[in-house]
């Protein structure tokens, strides 16, 4: 199921301050709060996703890597 990633960097300009934007969102944060933001982020990445598989496939890619 993970062929239904692209897998291409889509991210080319913006990678490292996309990087960076996270990095910042952290700082100052406990473990518990940053743990929480990142529950956040997934949620709110999977709803403008939206694709069932595509978050399967996701899931799948992380825990394999």
């Amino acid at each position: 199921m993970t062929n239904l990633l692209r897998g291409e960097d889509h991210l080319k300009e913006h990678g490292d301050d996309f990087y960076e934007l996270l990095i910042q969102a952290h700082e100052g944060l406990s473990f518990d709060d940053s743990a929480t933001l990142n529950a956040r982020l997934i949620l709110i990445l999977a709803n403008e996703i939206g694709d069932f598989d595509i978050l399967t496939a996701a899931i799948q890619t992380a825990k394999d890597v």
